[in-house]
């Protein structure tokens, strides 16, 4: 009795209370859906809605299965189709060989190679048979992408059965390859993505983002497709309308991008006519707005030919090569000494070389006379920060001492680096960032030159962190490309960490690179009527000059950080030419291309914007 009323109580919650919801889902089993094709992805737009990166539709073909179809009549299909259209033949001898079966009237138990009797025409034939019958009966199977007019109207007159044409699309990019490769590509599902989106409910046909800011704002991209319903003779009924993607909106100003290229592309075959440029073959360059991170500008150039003026773009190095950048890291190490109290406001020295035991005389690039805090910065003393490391570790100079470092005595270099945004990763919203180099060697003349940044290796997007957080009084702030995704995100551009250091001393170093500006190394960087502050960098560095995996030449590069006005910081810059000069002659009359792309551009910028 007891059982009977269990099956009584069932039967009635099938038929009476949840019978909506056991409906439904007989429903989801017994009827099939489908998606339509790919919506269009969302474009990529400039901060003044320029597009960047746009779609544009293309004829598609499709084959949809009807109900009683044969394999003859899918083969005559197929053939009609090969006078038709060019496709790319699958050589795949199952595949190649189930046709041939099929189309003579072979068994299909026949295991002889019959691949190579095969036409160029069979084999075409053979692989459209092949999309035709591509995953399940009731999908829609792409055949082949752009179709041009005169193979479209041809498809029409032909009216095959299940044969149609409609739009898909491809990306296109208005400025050719003006910043292609930080856009990104995209394509098919990566092999081992494939879990990944199939679980965001991704189809295994879709086309997705797989680099940079494709990959990066992938969510956001992707159209969603339409769904529909297949009817019992293979209808179709719409269920659920296609969604192109968001637009993602960036802060680059496609206009100051422009003009920085074409600046670059200029001082850069000017550099090239000159002497002992032998090894010099990329700059790069970064503009922004120091107080949110956002960049108006990026641009990394490799010149190939300068007879033809060719170039390369090679912008993702900004992001992930990195560089020996000399002095422009000063500001970092005088931070070093007022944090434990090395040095103070005021501090003065008198210009001198340091004599270590076994290592060769360590100098500034002439003698400076007495130098601060202040001056130690805008006129670029080594000798200035080799008496900070030394005050560091308690030790009073003396000419040719030993002295003893270790990792710890490195440390509160690089950790106060750090807090700027130099050796450590800055968070730009693009994937594969690295880090610089952090050298695992601790002798007494590396610690030095970790001082004036000649150990340590930089990313020129750590250049950029390291100048906005100077320029925004200690605010560090993550590089930043999105500046919105329409109807669904705008950057807040928010604060990482602040510098561990009190305001007067942040202050201090404006100063400094203010008067870099007006009588120091830095001077002419950016003109003066504009209130800027800056430093520049020159650094030794090394080359593999023949290919053959030893680094034997010796050359130069020049780095310049800047920010204007200083008073109240509306754009900051960074310029990075390595290894411009070789250093095996004397060169009497340098080329500082670092200045030249400074000065021209951030005049642009203030006489236009």
């Amino acid at each position: 009795m007891f059982l009977f009323s269990i099956f009584l109580y069932r039967l009635y919650s099938l038929n009476y209370v949840n019978h909506d919801f056991y409906s439904h889902a007989l429903m989801e089993k017994t009827e099939n859906y489908i998606e339509g094709p790919p919506a269009p992805r969302g474009r990529i737009l400039d901060r003044n809605g320029v597009v960047l990166v746009d779609n544009v539709g293309i004829k598609t073909l499709f084959y949809q299965k009807m109900p009683g179809v044969t394999n003859k009549s899918e083969i005559a299909i197929a053939k009609e189709l090969a006078n038709i259209i060019k496709v790319d033949v699958i050589n795949n001898k199952e595949i190649l060989n189930k046709y041939y079966r099929i189309n003579n009237d072979i068994d299909r138990f026949n295991t002889t190679d019959f691949s190579d009797k095969m036409s160029d025409y069979d084999k075409e034939c053979a692989t459209i048979y092949y999309l035709m019958n591509k995953g399940y009966s009731y999908e829609k199977k792409e055949i082949v992408k752009e179709i041009d007019d005169l193979e479209y109207s041809k498809i029409i007159e032909s009216n095959l059965e299940g044969i149609s044409t409609e739009i898909t699309w491809k990306r296109i990019y208005p400025y050719k390859e003006v910043l292609k490769d930080i856009f990104g590509t995209i394509g098919s599902i990566p092999k081992e993505r494939v879990q990944n989106y199939l679980e965001k409910g991704y189809a295994l046909d879709d086309v997705v983002g797989l680099s940079y800011l494709e990959y990066q704002y992938e969510d956001y991209l992707q159209g969603k497709r339409a769904i529909y319903k297949v009817g019992s003779d293979n209808t179709y009924e719409l269920i659920e309308e296609e969604a192109s993607g968001n637009d993602l909106v960036l802060s680059i100003d496609i206009n100051v991008q422009l003009e920085l290229e074409k600046i670059m592309k200029k001082y850069m075959l000017l550099a090239k006519d000159k002497k002992y440029t032998d090894y010099f073959q990329d700059t790069f360059a970064i503009i922004g707005h120091p107080k949110t991170g956002e960049i108006l500008a990026m641009s990394g150039k490799r010149l190939l030919n300068e007879d033809e003026q060719l170039f390369k773009n090679i912008n993702t190095l900004l992001i992930n090569s990195s560089y020996t950048v000399g002095s422009v890291v000063k500001m970092a190490s005088v931070s070093t000494g007022y944090k434990y109290q090395a040095i103070d406001i005021g501090t003065t020295y008198r210009d001198a070389c340091i004599k270590l035991y076994r290592v060769p005389l360590k100098c500034s690039y002439k003698d400076l006379g007495r130098v601060n805090d202040l001056t130690a910065i805008s006129k670029s003393s080594n000798y200035y920060q080799f008496k900070i490391a030394l005050n560091l570790l308690n030790s009073p100079y003396k000419y040719n001492m030993k002295l003893v470092t270790n990792e710890s005595d490195f440390n509160k270099f690089r950790e106060m680096f750090q807090e700027y945004g130099l050796g450590s990763i800055t968070n730009i919203d693009l994937p594969n960032e690295q880090n610089g180099i952090i050298g695992n060697n601790y002798s007494s003349d590396l610690y030095l030159n970790l001082s004036i940044g000649q150990y340590d290796t930089y990313t020129p997007i750590q250049l950029f962190q390291y100048v906005n957080t100077i320029a925004s009084m200690g605010e560090k702030r993550a590089p930043q490309l999105m500046k919105e995704i329409v109807n669904v995100y705008q950057n807040p551009y928010n604060i990482i960490s602040k510098v561990s250091l009190d305001e007067v001393y942040l202050q201090r170093l404006h100063e400094a690179m203010k008067l870099a500006t007006t009588s120091g190394t830095a001077r002419n960087f950016i003109l003066s009527k504009y209130n800027p502050a800056g430093k520049t960098g020159t650094s030794e560095t090394f080359i593999d000059s023949n290919n053959d995996g030893v680094v034997d030449r010796m050359t130069t590069s020049l780095a310049f950080v800047g920010f204007a006005p200083v008073s109240e910081p509306k754009y900051s810059i960074v310029v990075l030419a390595p290894h411009l000069y070789s250093t095996n002659e004397e060169i009497k009359q340098k080329y500082y291309i670092t200045r030249y792309i400074s000065k021209d551009i951030t005049n642009f910028l203030f006489e236009n914007y």
